[in-house]
């Protein structure tokens, strides 16, 4: 037995219970007690330690692209470490810059676009912040641009400048004051964004450097914007000179079907955004996340000395996001996804099961809406069934499955949620 595996086992020996009891004693209570302890992965399975297998349709929250284990990402993974595992950003590597390259043109992004590499969404959001706090041109001149926009429902990490961005009470209070200028905005309404840019609102309370949104809110229920929404939200930040920064950290690179949401006819309608931030699937499973500049403006913003970060657009992580979009290039999985999470999608909407109401969302990004709010005993059910999903709202489940997902596996997620007995609702007899 080599070195590297006697390592292995001994780190993973040990029953979910014994685990579970170590995690309270030595790791922060953030998430509350582990459902189970994970040891291994292949593919869209995973295994706890005691030996149970699930299907994996949360991916890490739509972060394992490419199921667990790839053979070509973790080639590419130890390849690049074996080779240069990090260096300092006062120097360049090969992969970084191959990886900016790919997404100007994954992006289809104008000459003069460029990317800031960071380590999660929240930074490539807290950069996206940072970059509004620059934007000054318009009518009012430099420096007057003090207000920003979101969504009500948005989700945009839990850092300081981007919990800002973000609408939940639950997250924001116990952390306020947090930075100013950010107004949130009913979801999916047209006219209520109008009037947020209206010369009402802008001699009250200044011009919009900003508008950030998610063209799909994952955190919310799977809540896409609807057609047309997005043409709008592009109109109102031109003629007033404010950035359109498009928040992709969950739907990004394949998850709904494309490369980006927004590139979707129904959701984007062929506009060009300011900024777009990317993260969790970008790396298959490698921590690294991605600001996208449009446009020479986008991309000057932040100047030398203005933003900074020590891992982001490292060797390993950029090597792994190139593997993982040249796996989803090579084994077509933009189409397969849009057909599989079709057919997930139409699946379980054409459930008979009474608890079931339907299921919304674009490619395998899901919610399966349920008849009343019992989603987290839903969620206990899948878990003991084989499943892991993820109650996102007391009446609505998350699925956001590996890319790679089969129609066999389909079939099998949609004969669970058919057969999920008669759930009673939290406080009744």
């Amino acid at each position: 037995m080599s070195e590297l595996d006697t390592f292995t086992t001994r780190a993973v020996a040990g029953s979910g219970g014994d685990w579970s009891a170590r995690y309270s004693h030595a790791v922060m209570d953030t998430f509350g007690s582990p459902q189970r302890v994970l040891v291994r992965g292949e593919g869209a399975y995973v295994w706890d330690a005691d030996g149970t297998r699930y299907l994996d349709l949360l991916a890490g929250i739509a972060v394992n692209a490419l199921g667990h284990a790839h053979p070509t990402l973790t080639a590419a993974i130890s390849a690049q470490l074996g080779t240069l595992g990090h260096v300092s950003n006062f120097f360049a590597t090969p992969t970084q810059i191959a990886l900016a390259e790919r997404l100007l043109a994954l992006a289809e992004a104008p000459e003069g676009s460029r990317v800031f590499f960071t380590n999660s969404g929240t930074e490539a959001n807290e950069a996206a912040f940072k970059m509004a706090r620059r934007h000054s041109t318009g009518t009012a001149g430099p420096g007057t641009r003090t207000r920003v926009l979101a969504l009500e429902g948005g989700f945009h990490g839990r850092s300081m400048g981007a919990l800002a961005l973000t609408s939940k009470a639950a997250y924001r209070e116990p952390f306020e004051p947090l930075p100013g200028g950010v107004e949130f905005v009913p979801f999916a309404d047209t006219a209520a964004l109008a009037h947020a840019f209206s010369s009402e609102a802008t001699q009250a309370r200044g011009e919009v450097a900003a508008l950030v949104v998610e063209p799909v809110q994952g955190e919310a229920g799977v809540r896409s914007l609807p057609p047309g929404y997005l043409a709008a939200a592009r109109e109102l930040t031109e003629r007033h000179g404010a950035l359109l920064v498009l928040d992709e950290v969950q739907t990004g690179i394949g998850r709904t079907g494309s490369w980006f949401a927004y590139q979707q006819p129904e959701l984007g309608g062929g506009i060009v955004p300011d900024v777009v931030t990317l993260a969790k699937g970008l790396g298959g499973g490698f921590p690294v996340g991605a600001v996208v500049a449009y446009g020479p403006h986008a991309a000057t913003l932040l100047g030398r000395g203005q933003h900074g970060t020590t891992f982001g657009g490292n060797p390993v992580a950029a090597a792994a996001a190139l593997a993982t979009i040249g796996v989803i290039e090579r084994d077509g999985l933009l189409a397969h996804v849009r057909a599989v999470g079709e057919a997930l999608r139409t699946g379980i909407a054409g459930c008979a099961n009474p608890l079931v109401a339907g299921a919304r969302g674009r490619g395998l990004l899901l919610a399966v809406q349920l008849t009343r709010p019992v989603a987290a005993e839903v969620a206990r059910l899948a878990l003991d069934a084989g499943f892991i999903v993820n109650a996102v709202a007391p009446d609505a489940i998350r699925l956001a499955p590996p890319l790679i997902l089969t129609t066999d596996q389909v079939r099998d997620v949609v004969a669970f949620f058919a057969s999920l007995p008669d759930v009673p609702t939290p406080g009744e007899a």
